[in-house]
């Protein structure tokens, strides 16, 4: 039954409906023989996905959320080795959502015609994202608050008016992260925000919509809630207390900072080294505000961890933090931005807490959002053998199975965007780039095309990548070594492992589901044939393709 309401909630979640929209909701027990892992069970869990917009985990990107790290990571298992499966907000949380790399849910850029939140996206993708699921196989009340896709609510794509299959509660801004005069999606009603900020300040509401749910929601079925919030995205609009923190807090200073990338791919070579007085200002204060904007959500963490606790939830509640993609600030003399394979951009934080879970844990394995949406299902006792999802299940993980057999490597791709016109603010380069700043330094651009090898076992920590350009260019990076990425090994690693990360890239970037799960290079089982290697013709090495189309 689609939930169709002539009113609906007020700035802060007006307490007076939500009984009403619970009243209009299907009963969720009825497709309950789905997850037959729950049949006699007395308490299901409880999951909430907590997702900020941009935060990265290399440059320091937790360091203001004590709270969030005294309430979630020290109360249960922090992984320092949490990656995205692409560097841009609409591919990865599409991966996030579907459990499956780019490359299986086409979502390859933030635009429609890079298919986010497309009316393909809507069709073929959002019918068996893992919230569906949860919802009609495992009678879960699911609510939604932030930011959903960069698209959403697009008129060429079914406006506010869609609401994704499987959400019980929807509360989605209009495509991309603001802060103030912004426009939410209430169950595919349009309401419109403006610059007040007792009543409109998007981290606040977002706060206030969740605690309202968690007051008036039902307690006889358990609960998936996925918090998605603008912090800390541009414009880096923090409340107004706590504009003035971090006043002598500066972009980290790191040893890839502010320097010319040496033998690496043309767009990273094309930054100006040294960058001006005046691009050092801008990031400096970028890196900033970014900061202010997520003590914010440090306070909404608080207040659902609280609220949970009063209610008597929070030992049956497992609690996600995580963020879409990292982000650099200087780094290569790159001003400002996400979209790169370094790990400043790919690495983000992943914090979990809940039942079984020992406290002020660690974890050094590899994982990837599309690990995500596994694990939630198999919380809530779903056989994720019926899913097509790419991703594993970390539960042997968090629960502290002993002699776990984990993978070894992920993949990463990222399909460049650019301008068939040459940008104004960077006329000496020709058209093909985009997101250029005054002093002519360009953050994309069309060959800006991309797949890695993501590898990290006992012996090797290691990034393999191939773009897609006239040169075939290749960077590899030992990550041990040089933790900055500053040296390119390409041209001195062994020939042999060369061959087989560039075999192991292709088998990556044309795998699905279980075949995205098969041995790695450096894996007991791994097997390699070199005559795969080869083509008929020169014996030159077989490089993988991109897909140029993302339909």
């Amino acid at each position: 039954m689609r939930l169709v309401c002539a009113a609906w909630p007020g700035p802060g979640g007006s307490p007076a409906l939500l009984p009403l929209l619970l009243l209009l909701l299907p009963p969720p027990l009825l497709l309950l023989s789905s997850c037959p892992g729950l049949v006699g069970a007395a308490r299901r869990p409880n999951v909430l996905l907590l997702l900020t917009d941009d935060q990265d985990a290399e440059l320091g990107g937790m360091t203001p959320l004590k709270k969030t790290k005294a309430l979630i990571g020290e109360k249960g298992m922090t992984f320092s080795s949490a990656y995205v499966p692409s560097a841009l907000c609409c591919p990865s949380r599409a991966s996030i959502l579907t459990g499956k790399y780019p490359h299986n849910h086409h979502v390859v850029n933030n635009t429609l015609e890079g298919n986010c939140s497309s009316r393909s996206w809507q069709k073929i993708q959002e019918p068996s994202t893992f919230p569906a699921i949860l919802r009609s196989a495992c009678g879960y009340q699911t609510f939604f608050a932030g930011k959903y896709l960069n698209e959403y609510g697009a008129p060429d794509a079914g406006g506010l008016e869609h609401v994704p299959l499987g959400w019980s509660y929807w509360y989605a801004l209009e495509k991309n992260s603001k802060y103030y005069n912004y426009t939410l999606s209430i169950n595919g009603r349009a309401r419109k925000h403006g610059e007040n900020y007792s009543v409109d300040y998007l981290t606040d509401v977002l706060a206030n919509l969740s605690l309202d749910f968690l007051d008036y929601k039902s307690n006889s079925e358990p609960f998936f809630m996925m918090i998605s919030t603008p912090a800390p995205h541009s414009p880096w609009t923090a409340a107004p207390q706590y504009q003035k923190a971090f006043q002598n807090v500066f972009a980290p200073r790191s040893k890839n900072f502010n320097i010319h990338g040496t033998n690496k791919h043309w767009l990273i070579r094309q930054a100006k080294t040294p960058m001006t007085n005046s691009s050092i200002q801008f990031l400096d204060d970028a890196f900033r505000r970014r900061w202010q904007t997520l003590l914010s959500v440090d306070d909404l963490v608080e207040k659902l961890v609280k609220r949970l606790d009063v209610t008597g939830e929070l030992d049956n509640t497992y609690i996600f933090y995580t963020s879409d993609n990292g982000y650099h600030t200087g780094q290569f003399s790159l001003p400002i931005d996400k979209r790169q394979l370094y790990e400043f951009d790919i690495k983000v934080p992943l914090l979990v807490r809940g039942p079984g879970i020992r406290p002020n844990q660690t974890s050094k394995m590899l994982v990837s959002n599309i690990d995500l949406g596994p694990t939630i299902l198999d919380l809530a006792g779903y056989d994720l053998n019926k899913t097509q999802m790419d991703g594993v299940s970390l539960l042997p993980i968090l629960k502290g199975a002993s002699n776990v057999t984990w993978r070894s490597d992920v993949l990463v791709e990222y399909q460049g965007e650019g301008r068939n016109v040459t940008d104004p603010t960077c006329p000496s380069l020709s058209p093909g780039v985009s997101q250029c700043f005054p002093d002519c330094v360009c953050e994309d651009a069309y060959n800006n095309t991309y797949a890695c090898v993501r590898t990290l076992s006992s012996l090797w920590n290691l990034q393999y990548c191939e773009f897609d350009d006239q040169e075939v260019f290749v960077e590899v990076y030992n990550i041990t070594a040089d933790p900055d990425q500053i040296t390119n090994i390409a041209k001195s690693i062994d020939p042999e492992l060369l061959g087989k990360m560039n075999y192991r890239l292709m088998m990556l970037q044309s795998c699905s589901g279980p075949t995205c799960r098969t041995p790695g290079v450096f894996d007991p089982g791994y097997r390699f044939d070199l005559r795969l290697m080869f083509s008929n013709h020169g014996g030159s090495v077989r490089t993988r393709r991109f897909s140029k189309h993302p339909l």
